[in-house]
């Protein structure tokens, strides 16, 4: 580090670019933390007593509403509208935990 040779500004279009790939990277974290934690839910749900159909019924419920959240929450660090047909995929949690646990 040299005090009389001060580092050069960064190019803006650098920037942008790292922003960008950091912004997927985060998109990616959070849509395998979110999938993880949605199926784990379905799988508690599928080994609560089959009496408890309340409860199955809750867990699939809640791990949808995490999916939803998590795909809406990944269009929104990416700059993008969260009213998007994307979020038709975060309601597959639910659907295929009432069909295994419920069904």
């Amino acid at each position: 580090m040299d005090p009389n040779a001060p580092r050069k500004a960064p190019d803006p279009q650098d920037l942008e670019r790292l922003q960008r790939v950091q912004r997927r990277v985060m998109s990616v974290l959070l849509v395998t933390t979110v999938l993880h934690l949605s199926v784990g839910l379905v799988i508690a749900a599928d080994h609560v007593n089959e009496d408890r159909l309340d409860a199955r019924i809750g867990l699939n419920v809640i791990a949808t509403a995490f999916m939803v959240g998590g795909i809406a929450a990944t269009l929104l660090i990416n700059h993008k509208s969260w009213k998007s047909p994307w979020l038709l995929i975060g309601l597959l949690p639910g659907i295929v935990g009432i069909w295994w646990t419920v069904l």
